[in-house]
């Protein structure tokens, strides 16, 4: 496993996370932080659910923050459909999704590098 990669994931993957809970909790994604900002909630149980069944390892969970990157975009989705999003506007609910899903899809790429440098990793034999 490649150390810095790993670390690195799990620095972006948390700093995105938390940006997310700041983000929708005291801001406000969809409008001034109101119920529809509860639906982003469940892009971090998609992440805690899918860190707990990987088990914190590296290919699990780059299958985990590729899964809460799409769910991410699906929220922002279904807020623009239900018509939710009455108090933001629609190109900065999008510019937001960009960024919290690019960032998800970019802690999961560094967590495949994890994971391949796991399986290139020679073995020892004494």
């Amino acid at each position: 496993m490649k150390i810095t990669s790993y670390r690195l994931a799990v620095a972006v993957a948390l700093g995105t996370a938390l940006l997310l809970v700041f983000g929708a909790g005291a801001l406000g994604i969809v409008g001034d932080g109101g119920r529809a900002d509860l639906m982003y909630a469940g892009v971090l149980v998609v992440g805690l659910i899918g860190s707990t069944m990987s088990r914190l390892r590296p290919k699990g969970m780059a299958m985990t923050l590729a899964a809460m990157a799409l769910a991410q975009i699906l929220v922002t989705g279904i807020a623009l459909l239900a018509e939710l999003a009455d108090d933001a506007s629609v190109l900065d609910l999008l510019g937001l999704t960009a960024m919290f899903s690019g960032l998800f899809a970019v802690s999961a790429w560094l967590f495949h590098r994890a994971a391949e440098g796991e399986r290139r990793a020679p073995v020892r034999l004494q």
